[in-house]
């Protein structure tokens, strides 16, 4: 689809890359590093927002005047609190065992900047696990090492097949990019 902007994704994840292959958008990976720091206040959405947004500051001035940047972030929300990667294996297995048996929310933002202009939309998904043994925990973690992700799990991976009973809301916002608000977003702001 023809694009009035070149889209510059700016994320490593080598899943929402595949999702922009899928979308058949053509694209090009910029990445900043930058220290995913939020204020303590924030919750939620908010905290999603401010990272996404902060992501791409890091470009600003940087980018040329035809040019679309898509930042994004991905935390899981439970019980009032912020799940986001792994620090380590153990943060990893005590993740999964305040996942295990519960529902938690999956939100995503994405940041969609040019040189005179910045929004942000985000998009939730509620995911219950079932009970989760001890011993499933750690095969997942040892096969799979999803330490990349938020919550420390992805849901294409097998504790997904195995581990998950409901889910309400976009399967791909849960891994990682609300394709459908996305592409919206595209076709009503940036594709001819």
């Amino acid at each position: 689809m023809p694009v009035n902007y070149k889209i510059i994704l700016a994320s490593g994840s080598p899943r929402r890359q595949q999702f922009f292959k899928d979308l058949d958008l053509e694209f090009e990976i910029r990445i900043k590093e930058i220290d995913e720091v939020y204020p303590d206040h924030l919750q939620a959405e908010a905290i999603t927002n401010y990272l996404a947004q902060l992501k791409a500051a890091a470009f600003e001035g940087s980018l040329a005047e035809n040019e679309l940047l898509i930042t994004s972030d991905t935390l899981v929300w439970l019980h009032g609190k912020a799940l986001g990667k792994p620090t380590d294996y153990d943060h990893a297995v005590a993740m999964l065992q305040e996942l295990s048996g519960n529902t938690h929310e999956v939100i995503t933002s994405v940041c969609f900047k040019t040189q005179t202009s910045e929004a942000v939309i985000f998009d939730k998904t509620k995911v219950t696990f079932s009970p989760l043994s001890l011993d499933a925990i750690h095969y997942y973690l040892d096969k799979h090492q999803p330490f990349d992700k938020a919550g420390s799990y992805g849901i294409q991976d097998w504790i997904g097949l195995t581990g998950i009973s409901r889910i309400e809301g976009s399967y791909t916002n849960v891994v990682g990019l609300p394709t459908e608000k996305v592409y919206h977003y595209l076709t009503s702001h940036f594709l001819k």
